[in-house]
């Protein structure tokens, strides 16, 4: 019984040593299916290459390009830095502003020339337009049936005998005796030209009110003065005629009485 036992152990230990030799020297029967182990450490031949996803990935539906529902996820997160760039003037573009500046500088001092250029021209054309039209003015009427040319010839005789007659006078006498007699010779001979300067005259004062108002007492207390003088000489000449009225029956009496 002990024999026994004895050779059971002495044929065991060097069947276990053949079966262990033999499990590591030949390889393994192929299975049916493949280890779970060995899945992503070998690669298939004939079958079609899949990529190894993450369980993440795996579960995230992947959107096609063409398709318009793309989750808010797969959208790429645009941050404040990437969005606002402020990118610093570069010479050129400083360069451009300078030169844009001096563009609008020289056109509104060039605009501004021309305004002051068209001005100045309007302004001369209407002074020519306002002399002409003034000058035209002061020509009488043809049916007036005045002449210039020989009254102004008068005029210019009569102021030449003033400045003659006070020339040995004193300088308030040399100044107004010629300006008088050519003023009255002007009403005289050429009244219609003389009441259009007083008119063109009158319209020039009326922009000055205080000359206006001298003129207009002085013009007065001339005519007052005129109408004065012309009633005194009515006056004179009422009292002479009577006089020379009386003289004459005075003499025709006693030419009567001598009868």
């Amino acid at each position: 019984m002990a024999a026994r036992v004895l050779l059971r152990r002495r044929v065991a230990a060097p069947f276990m040593a053949a079966t262990l030799v033999g499990g590591a020297l030949i390889p393994s029967v192929a299975m049916a299916e493949a280890p779970s182990h060995d899945h992503h450490s070998k690669k298939p031949i004939y079958d079609d290459y899949e990529p190894f996803l993450s369980p993440k990935a795996a579960t995230t539906p992947v959107p096609s390009p063409a398709s318009e529902t793309i989750p808010p996820t797969s959208a790429p997160s645009s941050s404040p830095e990437h969005t606002q760039k402020h990118h610093s003037p570069t010479p050129t573009d400083r360069l451009a502003v300078e030169i844009g500046k001096a563009r609008l500088f020289l056109y509104r001092y060039a605009a501004a020339t021309e305004d002051a250029v068209n001005g100045a021209i309007d302004s001369a054309f209407h002074l020519e337009q306002s002399f002409t039209s003034t000058v035209a003015s002061l020509a009488p009427a043809r049916e007036s049936g005045e002449k210039l040319m020989p009254g102004l010839v008068y005029v210019l005789v009569a102021s030449m005998a003033g400045s003659i007659l006070t020339r040995n006078r004193n300088v308030l006498l040399r100044a107004s005796v010629p300006l008088a007699f050519g003023v009255g010779a002007g009403w005289l001979l050429i009244p219609v030209t003389m009441t259009n300067v007083s008119d063109l005259l009158w319209r020039y004062e009326t922009r000055f009110p205080a000359v206006a108002d001298a003129h207009l007492r002085t013009r007065t207390g001339i005519q007052d003065a005129w109408r004065f003088a012309r009633v005194h000489v009515d006056v004179g000449k009422h009292y002479v005629d009577d006089k020379v009225s009386d003289a004459r029956d005075v003499v025709e009496g006693w030419v009567k009485k001598g009868k």
